[in-house]
């Protein structure tokens, strides 16, 4: 498909696009999402039928253009015409509105189970309240980068397809499979009833030094809010809790930073038992102190 120029702030082929600072927050219950900087847009169009549209700065087409499949409709504008439609300075000159329908959404059982050989050594990130658009695609980003098989969300948790939170995961979030659950904490019992043992980052002083503590085959790092912490309720469905040593006077850790050194840790480990051929009693799912 060739590229359509436009240049009316009221072409009807913008209408996915007008407002986006407004509209963001009611594009989930639209069923859609929004990319933004080429990065996103690139991790969107690896994905059959994820993409509506591309709406791309007239300066950047000729990079632009050669990645989008013939059956995603391209648009270009100026780039004063393209801040003025989605409402904010778009420096980056390219965004793509995405279906939700199009991304693979796994059960809770299935994001606990996994398939083939993805099954055996599971490492899952679960998020209790994580509210801030950041670090929710910190989270993500982090999930990403050290190989975990899933994310948990809490309810409460912010929409990792939110603009920013996806913008901030560099698009990740689109390949890390997540489940948000409907209930919680309940669904961390689901998790250890399959065998995943629940590990909760906290700042206890009872809590094993993260070191210390003998990694499982299939484990689920929680991490909470950085001032909370992890609730009570998750705290008593915890196999064992966990706490990274730091130097006197510093109190804790952002929880995108806890949570990549907490599943360093747990993939080296993990990776490190399968390439030896196994694991042993020791480091079974429930064998955690």
């Amino acid at each position: 498909m060739p590229v359509v120029p436009i240049q009316r702030l009221d072409d009807p082929r913008l209408a996915d696009y007008v407002g986006l600072r407004d509209r963001d927050l009611r594009r989930a219950a639209e069923g859609l999402f929004v990319g933004e900087q080429l990065l996103v847009v690139e991790r969107m169009l690896e994905i059959a039928g994820a993409v509506r549209s591309v709406l791309v700065a007239e300066r950047l087409v000729a990079r632009v253009a050669p990645r989008v499949p013939p059956e995603v409709p391209l648009y270009s504008a100026p780039q004063a015409l393209l801040e003025q439609v989605a409402g904010f300075p778009l420096h980056r000159g390219v965004l793509a509105i995405g279906s939700r329908s199009a991304l693979p959404r796994p059960s809770l059982d299935e994001l606990a189970s996994g398939s083939g050989t993805s099954a055996r050594g599971r490492l899952l990130l679960a998020c209790e309240d994580i509210v801030g658009i950041d670090n929710i695609g910190m989270l993500f980003r982090v999930a990403a980068a050290f190989a975990a098989d899933g994310v948990l969300l809490s309810p409460r948790c912010h929409d990792p397809l939110y603009r920013k939170s996806l913008r901030v995961s560099i698009g990740h979030a689109l390949h890390v499979p997540f489940h948000r659950a409907a209930l919680w904490p309940e669904a961390l019992e689901r998790l250890r009833e399959r065998g995943i043992a629940v590990i909760g980052a906290a700042l206890d002083d009872g809590a094993a030094e993260l070191d210390a503590l003998p990694v499982p085959e299939r484990a689920a790092l929680v991490v909470g809010t950085e001032f909370a912490g992890i609730s009570e309720a998750v705290r008593r469905r915890c196999d064992a809790l966990i706490r990274i040593p730091m130097a006197p006077g510093v109190d804790s850790l952002n929880v995108a930073v806890a949570a990549g050194i907490c599943l360093h840790r747990f993939r080296r480990a993990i990776d490190r038992r399968a390439a030896a051929g196994g694991g042993s009693d020791r480091s079974a799912a429930g064998a955690v102190p």
